[in-house]
């Protein structure tokens, strides 16, 4: 196909072109208001407790995982130590780590589902005084 000298006239369009860092922002931002907060429940795997006190743990189903971020403030107020394969259900917000481009969960609040979740209201009946129980008490109301 012959170039006519109109099209050669024409200047490039100009690119708009994206940091890793900014790619980063951009995807953190639509995430965080595009999904707002979510309960998700789910099996909990891969925990760890490093020295600053927040928790990283995965949850995952059948078919997929989703990595979590529990910062120390919240974590203070579950209940129960996570084990692996204890089902769970957190409410939590989506969000991107931009140094990894990895997006995450993070949780403020996790509790027990299933058997776990039947247990808790008759352990918190034993020790109102618990601020774990208090919390529940909260947000089962």
């Amino acid at each position: 196909m012959p170039v006519n000298s109109e099209d050669r006239a024409r200047p490039a369009p100009a690119r708009d072109v994206y940091s890793v860092t900014r790619v980063n922002r951009e995807v953190r931002a639509l995430l965080e208001r595009g999904l707002g907060v979510l309960w998700v429940e789910g099996e909990l795997s891969n925990f760890s407790q490093p020295s600053s006190g927040h928790w990283y743990f995965s949850l995952k189903d059948r078919d997929a995982q989703l990595r979590c971020a529990m910062f120390r403030m919240q974590n203070s107020m579950v209940g129960f130590t996570p084990r692996a394969g204890t089902q769970v259900l957190v409410r939590g917000r989506i969000s991107v780590y931009e140094a990894r481009g990895e997006y995450q969960l993070i949780v403020e609040h996790l509790e027990e589902a299933g058997i776990g979740a039947l247990r808790r209201p008759r352990v918190c009946l034993r020790s109102s005084a618990n601020a774990a129980c208090r919390a529940f008490r909260s947000v089962s109301a």
